[in-house]
């Protein structure tokens, strides 16, 4: 199993979600949070502003999916493909392995727990 956490531009989430819920049927859930960060653009949000301006957060949304092994090629492409702008802060995918998910309502564990 992995954990994909997709870090991206707010406007660009309600894409991402029927894109995935699309290509991806079998997707058990995501979850989405908002949250605020600067890369290396320094917070700016035009790369032609002077430098040394105050760094300043950026609103960003991070999308974490728990998937299977051969669901992430497909996951991280769609998100890839729908989430670029080819403009500078549209985000970054990490894909991590997840030891171990376990559904606290029914006890299940691994894979069924997905």
């Amino acid at each position: 199993m992995k954990k994909i956490e997709a870090t991206i531009k707010p406007f660009r989430l309600d894409e991402v979600r029927e894109a995935l819920e699309e290509e991806v049927p079998e997707l058990g859930g995501m979850s989405v949070s908002e949250i605020r960060g600067f890369g290396r653009q320094g917070g700016r949000s035009d790369p032609y502003e002077a430098p040394g301006q105050v760094v300043d957060f950026i609103p960003k949304v991070k999308v974490t999916l728990i998937v299977r092994d051969e669901q992430v090629q497909k996951i991280v492409e769609c998100i890839l493909r729908v989430a670029h702008s080819g403009r500078v802060g549209d985000g970054k995918i990490v894909v991590s392995p997840v030891e171990e998910v376990v559904r606290i309502r029914t006890g299940e564990r691994g894979e069924d727990a997905l």
